[in-house]
């Protein structure tokens, strides 16, 4: 199925420019916003796959309007697409539901690919960021928290988990465990409804937080 998606950033040229390369390579480019605002509007409207979002929008966050849009449209992903690849700016595109992190250096191809990867649910960063993200959740996870014991995972369902927290892709959790691709993604859709999760990326912090990155 076609691909559908809404580009965020307060810069016209370069907003044109990636819709154009996005439409070519098979995309349905539903929509463009300038601002965070209207990114929020348009999106509830168009009810896109995946929004390209600008972090830095003028007097208005990205970051702002993709915890809205994650909130409220939970079959919507977002993918950050910036110039900034700042710790800080990464950290809080995650925090507010982001699905992946591309700096605007990316090449046509490597855009192209982060945005039909964030459409099948995975995890897309521009090499390095990830390793910044999972460091991050390593260390908040050095200090356990009291609470309510986690619910019930299947043996397969942990196991998907587990390779989730080391970085593998639905492709390659599939091929490491010998089942179809399907099969992940109901396991991995499984679990966020168990969890009460909203994507991948969160889906990971839990893994890591309870140790299932480690080897054992």
């Amino acid at each position: 199925m076609t691909v559908s998606v809404m580009i965020v950033d307060d810069h016209p040229i370069w907003r044109d420019g990636v819709a154009r390369d996005l439409a070519e390579h098979g995309f349905d480019v539903k929509a463009t916003a300038p601002d965070a605002d209207a990114a929020v509007r348009i999106a509830r409207a168009v009810r896109p796959d995946v929004v390209l979002m600008d972090i830095n929008l003028g007097n208005t966050s990205g970051v702002d309007a993709t915890r809205a849009i994650t909130g409220e449209l939970p079959d919507t992903r977002v993918l950050v697409l910036s110039a900034s690849g700042e710790h800080n700016d990464v950290l809080q595109a995650v925090k507010a539901g982001a699905s992946g992190y591309l700096v605007k250096s990316a090449s046509v191809a490597e855009l192209v690919d982060a945005v039909r990867r964030t459409s099948e649910g995975d995890p897309v960063f521009t090499a390095g960021l990830a390793g910044m993200v999972l460091g991050e959740y390593r260390r908040m996870a050095d200090a356990p928290t009291a609470g309510e014991p986690p619910p019930r995972l299947t043996e397969r369902e942990t196991e998907v988990l587990r390779l989730v927290a080391k970085g593998l892709t639905a492709k390659q959790i599939a091929d490491r465990l010998v089942i179809s691709h399907r099969t992940v993604e109901n396991h991995v859709q499984s679990t966020l409804r168990k969890l009460q999760l909203h994507n991948r990326v969160e889906l990971a912090r839990y893994a890591i937080e309870h140790g299932l990155d480690r080897d054992t």
